[in-house]
């Protein structure tokens, strides 16, 4: 289980991160959104033992990550832009790693280099920066880390690449329990592969749920009626965004289904349809409804 508790951070004198707490569940995937500059690959750093933070506690089952050469070599961390050992091949990036994890599987990494056909005498900086992507992952996959996280993981890859990369998380979760924490601006990737996310809005968490639980929780409603809108109505199903679309008011509450239901047939509207939400405009509706809200800019 990772664990983050009080946990704040600062850079010359700015806090980035502010008393943050969650959890995350062995052998689960958890996607961290936010916007940009919410403070989200700070966490990531922190959580590798890159950066220590300034209070607050991080564990990995129970032990410290900072400065603790035991747990990390437990976890293995994929940056937003992956990096090597000058003039490394990564037949020569694997001899290193396999000095570092205990779990290294020789096997498994000659396998993955044949899977995502890459060069392994080729210098790693020659590559592009998707096929630098790949290497990272048959590395961290290689090493048989319990816990694996990843900042932009997909950024860069193709459409057959991005699935057998997904196919490899599920795997290793499924099979050997491996928690995977994702911070990443796709939010459909992060819908298909994440059990829980947390939403982090000026370096604090905005909120955190179970995606089953937060999708059934905010709900789009399309409603009309056949005079003036009740002046009680949008107090009465909690909606956090409103659209009018001439006679057709398009809603986004929070709630139950069977309660928001419930609620608007007191009404008697003409029109009413409940529609499900993906994780993208759930995280628009969250963030609008603290004030970080999208305007429509044309620019001629």
């Amino acid at each position: 289980m990772i664990q983050m508790k009080k946990v704040s951070k600062a850079f010359n004198g700015e806090k980035v991160v502010d008393n943050v707490h969650f959890s995350i569940e062995k052998g689960s995937i958890y996607g961290l959104l936010g916007s940009n500059g919410a403070g989200k690959t700070t966490i990531l750093k922190m959580l590798s033992g890159i950066y220590r933070q300034d209070s607050g506690e991080i564990w990995i089952d129970g032990q410290r990550v900072y400065e603790n050469n035991d747990t990390k070599k437990r976890l293995f961390f994929i940056p937003d832009t992956p990096s090597f050992l000058s003039q490394y091949t990564l037949k020569q990036m694997a001899k290193f790693y396999q000095l570092i994890y205990p779990g290294w599987n020789h096997n498994r990494f000659v396998e993955l280099s044949r899977i995502f056909d890459i060069q392994l005498n080729k210098k790693l900086h020659t590559f592009s920066k998707g096929v630098k992507r790949q290497a990272a992952f048959i590395l961290a996959f290689s090493s048989m880390p319990d816990v694996l996280i990843l900042d932009e993981p997909m950024d860069g890859l193709d459409p057959v690449v991005r699935k057998k990369v997904k196919n490899l998380l599920i795997h290793d979760v499924a099979e050997r329990e491996m928690t995977v924490l994702i911070s990443s601006h796709n939010l459909r990737e992060i819908e298909d592969l994440s059990d829980h996310v947390g939403i982090l809005h000026n370096g604090k968490i905005l909120l955190e749920k179970d995606l089953d639980d937060l999708k059934s929780d905010v709900h789009k409603v399309q409603v009309a009626f056949k005079e003036s809108i009740p002046h009680t109505f949008f107090k009465e199903v909690n909606s956090i965004h409103t659209e009018q679309r001439g006679s057709v008011i398009l809603c986004v509450v929070r709630g139950k289904e069977e309660q928001i239901s419930k609620t608007i047939e007191t009404y008697n509207p003409i029109l009413f349809d409940l529609l499900p939400l993906t994780l993208e405009e759930i995280f628009i509706y969250e963030m609008e409804d603290v004030g970080y809200a999208f305007t429509n800019h044309l620019v001629e």
